[in-house]
């Protein structure tokens, strides 16, 4: 077997981080110094400012047509060029950061000095500008926890489950990066005895556990994606946590969906992890039966082997208490099939669009992708390492989320999307 491609930045080849060579995930960051955000790749504790490199002529993307696409505050501009650009970036950028590859800034220390910015010295913005945003529901063990819950457990999953990926449109304009504190939003709350609603804060505020994935291709209004087209124009995704106001949801979701229960914030992490780093952890998705429609028969290996976990902390706790761990191959619907669904109508799509996978439950308890599922709707209080009880999200409480693909040697990370609840704002 070969040595594993190490990189001349030294923490990059711990075996533990989440940003080995073999990662370089694209985010948008700024410095004290040089407040503007512009794009830069992580790379073990430092970022590579890509701005700088392009400025210096060291890095450059001929499909970019000799326009600048890293000194921008969203990666938009960069996804917008197609595959090819995505591919021979990485590829420059592996050579750039290798050992023994190209020494443009390896061996010029004035660029090197300018360029690598350690990551505890950087404010991370959101990483790409969200024209829109779709959130699915495509966890099998999710939605069967949810009918039992709420409906007949011999029933739990509605006809229509196991035939199309459903999903709802949720509201760009909230979508923040993570550690953006989130308020406990306000709304219409439905007490099981009272006859009519009440308008009061959220008593039952809740995590989803997910990841997203970014949209790397425009499509025309009326164009439709197959599969193979939809999988091939998904740039990379992030981890992301649709934050849930369960009371509002109960209340509202009948007939058209959710609505006020899910707009008041979607956390996603800095780090936009590429298909192309996350290609050797492709592995085979749940058996689907039956047979989907032909619009979204696939063939071969379309999940990922995705380590995720979920941390929760109180406010004054002294350490984070990992409350759930599962995988993201365990979902149901595949994101190339999500994506090609999304487009069959004739529904056009737009570089940035974010896709939520739906919370990712596993098959075990302690797999389960929410408290509303790991407590079963409140009945079994979960313990923090300090002794507290949490049913639901308490104001001060911060819920952090991790995934990371486990390779020979090396990880390729996620970094973590984290948020703290604040309290209600009186209205």
């Amino acid at each position: 077997m070969s040595a594993l491609p190490q990189s001349w930045v030294a923490s990059a080849n711990t075996g533990v981080t989440d940003f080995p060579l073999q990662n370089l995930p694209y985010g948008v960051f700024s410095t004290a110094s040089q407040p503007t955000p512009r794009v830069g790749v992580a790379i073990g504790d430092q970022v590579l400012d890509l701005a700088a490199l392009e400025a210096a002529g060291v890095l450059k993307v001929a499909e970019a047509g000799g326009a600048t696409v890293f000194s921008q505050p969203a990666i938009n501009a960069f996804v917008a060029l197609g595959s090819a650009a995505w591919r021979a970036t990485r590829a420059r950028l592996t050579s750039l950061l290798a050992v023994g590859g190209d020494a443009a800034l390896r061996e010029n220390a004035s660029l090197r000095a300018q360029a690598l910015v350690p990551l505890a010295q950087v404010t991370l913005h959101l990483p790409v500008q969200v024209p829109g945003y779709t959130d699915f529901y495509s966890s099998r063990e999710h939605a069967t926890n949810v009918g039992s819950m709420f409906r007949d457990p011999a029933n739990a999953l509605l006809p229509n489950w196991l035939e199309i990926p459903i999903g709802y449109n949720g509201r760009a304009s909230s979508v923040v990066v993570s550690g953006t504190p989130i308020h406990r939003p306000n709304g219409q709350i439905k007490l099981p005895d009272a006859p009519r609603p009440i308008f009061d804060a959220c008593r039952k505020l809740d995590f989803e556990l997910e990841t997203g994935f970014i949209v790397g291709r425009e499509t025309s209004l009326g164009d439709s994606l197959s599969v193979d087209a939809a999988e091939a124009a998904i740039f990379g995704m992030v981890l992301l946590n649709d934050w849930s106001a369960r009371d509002l949801q109960q209340w509202e979701y009948v007939p058209l969906g959710p609505f006020n229960s899910k707009s008041f914030g979607t956390s996603i992490s800095p780090w936009v992890v590429t298909m192309e780093a996350l290609e050797p952890f492709r592995v085979a998705g749940p058996e689907q039966n039956p047979q989907p429609v032909s619009y979204l028969q696939q063939q071969g290996k379309h999940a990922f082997d995705i380590a995720l976990e979920v941390l929760m902390q109180a406010d004054g706790d002294a350490q984070a208490t990992s409350i759930c761990r599962t995988n993201f191959r365990h979902m149901y619907w595949s994101m190339a099939q999500q994506f090609a669904h999304h487009t069959v109508s004739g529904c056009n799509v737009r570089v940035g669009d974010l896709m939520g996978s739906g919370t990712i439950s596993g098959p075990t308890p302690d797999s389960f992708g929410s408290l509303l599922e790991l407590t079963w709707n409140g009945k079994n209080p979960i313990t923090l390492a300090s002794g507290a009880k949490r049913t639901f999200i308490e104001d001060g409480d911060t819920v952090m989320i991790a995934g990371w693909c486990q390779g020979d040697g090396y990880r390729v990370g996620f970094g973590e999307v984290t948020g703290q609840i604040l309290p209600a704002k009186a209205r």
